[in-house]
C-alpha cells in the first residue's frame, strides 16, 4: 500500500514513503530516514533527553542532601522538608498522563513541553531558595517544580521510544539512568559546599543551570510521524542489522496502536500500574531510610553517606545495563530478574545490620540501588513494545502514574511501619511487597500475540 503523502503533513510531499499492514492489522510508515525528518541522525534523540534528564536529577535524588541547610536556613522541620519532597514527587509523577494527552492531541509539542517544563523547573529552585513559608515553599517547588520536572522526565522518556521501535532497550535505560547519576555532583555540592551563608546563591545558580541545559536541549527536539519505522529494518521481515533482528525477536512490536481506553481494557496496563506501585514504593523507601538505618544499626557517618552516594549511581548505571540486557533477554523476564533483585537487597539490608557488617551493608546498598531504578526503563520500552509507539506518552503516562501513590507508600505509611515495627519489620515487609510485584509482573504477556507466535506468523503487504 503506497500511502498519498500529501495527505501528510505538507513536508512530507517531498519524503516519499509507503504504508504497509501486517496481518493482525499493525501500519509501518516506511521509507523515510531519520536525516529526511530530522536533518541529522536519531542518536541525537539519545543523547539530548540524556544530558536534561541528567540536569533535572538534583530534584530528587540531591534534594536529601541539603535537608538540614535548609532547615537550618528557613527553620523548617524535618516532617516540613519530608512533605515538600513528597508534593513533588506526587506531581512529578501526575503530570505524566494529562501531558502525554496533550501531546497526542497536538495540542503541545514536544519541544513546547520542554520549553514550559524548564521554566518551571527554575522557579521550583528559586522558591526553595527564597521562600521560608513551608506552604509557599511546597506550592512553588512541590507542585510548580514538580510539574517542570515531571513534563522533561515524561517527554524525554516517549521521545527516545518513539525514535527507536525497533531497539528501544538500551536507549531508554542510558537516558533514564541520566536521572540517577546525574545528580552526583549536586550531592557533592550540597554536602560540601552548601550552607546557610550561600544556600540563595547556590540553590539560584542551580536553577538557571537546569533551565539553560533543558531549554537548550529541548531547541532540537521533534516527534516522529505516526506509525514510523526506520528505513533500513524491514518490518515485514524484520531483515537488516542483525543485532536489530535479535532484539525484535526477543521484544516483538506491538500487534496494533493501542489507544488508552484499549490498552486498559486488554489488563495488561492495570497490571503493570499495580507493579509499578508497588516496586517503586519499595525503591522510594530504600532512599527515604538507607542513611538512617545506617546510622541506627552504628555504622560510621561515612558509611552511612556511601551507601547513598553508591546506590544514586547503582541506580542510574542499573538502568543502562538492564535496558542493554532486556534487548537480549526480553523485557518481561528482565523486569522479573530486576524486581526479585530488588526484594532479596530488603532482606540483605537486615542481614548486613544484624551481622554489623559495613561492607555486607554496602553490598546490598548496591544490589538495592541497582534494582531500585532499573524497573523504570523495563517499564518504559514495555509499554510501547505491548500498545505501540502512536500514544505511548498517554499508555506510558497512565503506567507511570503508579509513582503517585509510591511517594506516599513508600515515604509517609514506610515511616509508620519503621515507627510500629521498627526497621526490621519495615525491611522485611518491603522484600515481601517486592516480591509480589515481580509475582504480578510475571502474568504479564504481550496483547494480541501469544508466546508461541511471537515472530512465525509474518506480515504481509497491505493490498
Amino acid at each position: 500500500m503506497t500511502a498519498d503523502p500529501l495527505s501528510a503533513d505538507p513536508a512530507a510531499a517531498h519524503r516519499p514513503y509507503r504504508e504497509v499492514t501486517d496481518a493482525r492489522g499493525r501500519v509501518y510508515r516506511i521509507g523515510e530516514t531519520d536525516h529526511d525528518i530530522l536533518g541529522h541522525s536519531r542518536t541525537l534523540m539519545v543523547y539530548l533527553p540524556w544530558i536534561a534528564m541528567m540536569a533535572i536529577s538534583v530534584f530528587e535524588y540531591a534534594y536529601g542532601s541539603a535537608e538540614d541547610t535548609l532547615s537550618h536556613a528557613h527553620g523548617w522541620t524535618q516532617s516540613n522538608t519530608f512533605w515538600i519532597l513528597s508534593v513533588w514527587v506526587f506531581f512529578q509523577a501526575g503530570i505524566a498522563f494529562p501531558a502525554g494527552w496533550l501531546r497526542e492531541k497536538g495540542i503541545l509539542t514536544a519541544r513546547r513541553a520542554m520549553y514550559i517544563g524548564s521554566g518551571m523547573c527554575l522557579v521550583g529552585f528559586l522558591a526553595l531558595s527564597h521562600l521560608s513559608n513551608v506552604l509557599l515553599a511546597i506550592v512553588g517547588f512541590g507542585v510548580v517544580g514538580g510539574l517542570g520536572a515531571g513534563l522533561v522526565y515524561a517527554t524525554c522518556i516517549n521521545m527516545v521510544g518513539k525514535w527507536f521501535p525497533e531497539r528501544r532497550g538500551a536507549r531508554t535505560g542510558f537516558v533514564n539512568g541520566g536521572f540517577a547519576y546525574g545528580s552526583l555532583p549536586f550531592i557533592f555540592i550540597f554536602n560540601y559546599a552548601f550552607d546557610t551563608g550561600n544556600y540563595h546563591r547556590v540553590l539560584d545558580l542551580i536553577g538557571c543551570y537546569v533551565m539553560i541545559v533543558v531549554f537548550g536541549c529541548a531547541f532540537f527536539f521533534k516527534d516522529p510521524p505516526k506509525n514510523w519505522w526506520p528505513a533500513d529494518i524491514d518490518p515485514l521481515s524484520f531483515s537488516g542489522n542483525r543485532k536489530n533482528a535479535t532484539s525484535l525477536a526477543k521484544n516483538p512490536p506491538a500487534t496494533r496502536q493501542y489507544t488508552p481506553k484499549e490498552a486498559i481494557r486488554t489488563g495488561m496496563l492495570p497490571l503493570m500500574w499495580i507493579s509499578i506501585v508497588m516496586t517503586a514504593g519499595v525503591s522510594i523507601f530504600g532512599i527515604s531510610f538507607q542513611v538512617d538505618y545506617a546510622k541506627q544499626v552504628g555504622f560510621g557517618p561515612l558509611v552511612a553517606a556511601s551507601s547513598m552516594g553508591v546506590m544514586a549511581v547503582i541506580n542510574g548505571i542499573g538502568r543502562g545495563v538492564v535496558g542493554w540486557l532486556s534487548d537480549r533477554w526480553g523485557r518481561k523476564p528482565t523486569l522479573v530478574f530486576v524486581i526479585v533483585v530488588l526484594g532479596l537487597a530488603q532482606f540483605g539490608v537486615i542481614l548486613a545490620g544484624e551481622m554489623k557488617s559495613e561492607w555486607l551493608f554496602l553490598f546490598f546498598a548496591f544490589l538495592s540501588g541497582f534494582g531500585g531504578g532499573a524497573f523504570y526503563p523495563m517499564f518504559a520500552a514495555l509499554t510501547p513494545d505491548y500498545f505501540g509507539e502512536n500514544y505511548n506518552a498517554t499508555n506510558y503516562g497512565l503506567v507511570y502514574s503508579g509513582k503517585l501513590i509510591s511517594g506516599l507508600f513508600g515515604g509517609g505509611l514506610g515511616s509508620m511501619v519503621v515507627a510500629a515495627w521498627g526497621y526490621n519489620g519495615a525491611y522485611a515487609l518491603a522484600g515481601g511487597v517486592s516480591m509480589i510485584a515481580a509475582a504480578i509482573a510475571l502474568l504479564l504477556r504481550q496483547p494480541g500475540r501469544s508466546g508461541a507466535d511471537a515472530l512465525t506468523a509474518q506480515p504481509q503487504p497491505a493490498g
